[in-house]
């Protein structure tokens, strides 16, 4: 057979090996790969960002909260110790607290409120929970065996602890306690301190929060004459 020879135009049209094939496929898969990088530590950086503020915003929300709270702890009875009839107006431990006063008006339904705030063991740390309930027809007893569910205000704790502070016999600021001695009286200033988990990016600073009470809202007898004297004109 004689082979016929194709045309010259025929002879310039060749299709692509399959080497040139591969490689093109690579070079598109590479590229795709790399776009899918790109858009994947995009999406994580923007999850990031939002949790980083979402952490902030709580931390804020938290500090303010407990700091309106606090400062407006009123000297009412919460309880009475029935082995000597002592009354209770503040409890303070190291990792617990305790009092009467008012909530926000987005969150009450008048009256002044018992409230108790702890660091309780949680999945990842300690958690700043926090529990209220009417004073009016409080019971601890009854609070114990309460089913509501507590308020996590601030997670991923690392560590903490409430300390208090008040005055002297010489009418002088004590140095910061965390264990409260006299229920029957409020502290004059309450301190927070609290060390988050190591991946959390916010600090907490310390807070201190000084009560919106004068002299007279401590026991008088703590006090010494002057002041005594200062606090009933």
């Amino acid at each position: 057979m004689i082979a016929h020879a194709l045309p010259p135009h025929m002879a310039r049209m060749r299709g692509f090996s399959l080497l040139e094939v591969l490689l093109a496929i690579i070079l598109l898969a590479l590229l795709i790969a790399g776009a899918y990088s790109g858009i994947h530590a995009a999406a994580n950086a923007m999850r990031a960002g939002e949790a980083a503020i979402d952490r902030a915003d709580r931390l804020r929300t938290a500090q303010e909260f407990l700091r309106h709270q606090i400062s407006r702890i009123l000297p009412l009875t919460f309880a009475q110790n029935d082995a000597d009839g002592s009354m209770y107006v503040f409890e303070g431990r190291d990792q617990y607290m305790r009092f009467v006063a008012p909530m926000p008006g987005y969150l009450s339904r008048g009256g002044p409120y018992v409230q108790t705030l702890e660091l309780a063991r949680g999945a990842d740390g300690l958690q700043l929970v926090f529990t209220d309930a009417m004073l009016n027809g409080f019971d601890v007893q009854k609070s114990k065996n309460s089913d509501v569910e507590p308020v996590v205000l601030l997670d991923h704790i690392r560590d903490g602890r409430f300390e208090y502070r008040t005055l002297d016999d010489q009418g002088q600021l004590t140095n910061w306690s965390s264990d409260w001695p006299d229920p029957g009286v409020t502290p004059l200033m309450v301190r927070i301190r609290l060390a988050m988990q190591p991946g959390v990016q916010m600090p907490w600073p310390i807070l201190d929060v000084p009560l919106m009470l004068n002299a007279g809202a401590v026991r008088q007898s703590f006090l010494p004459t002057s002041i005594r004297a200062g606090a009933g004109k």
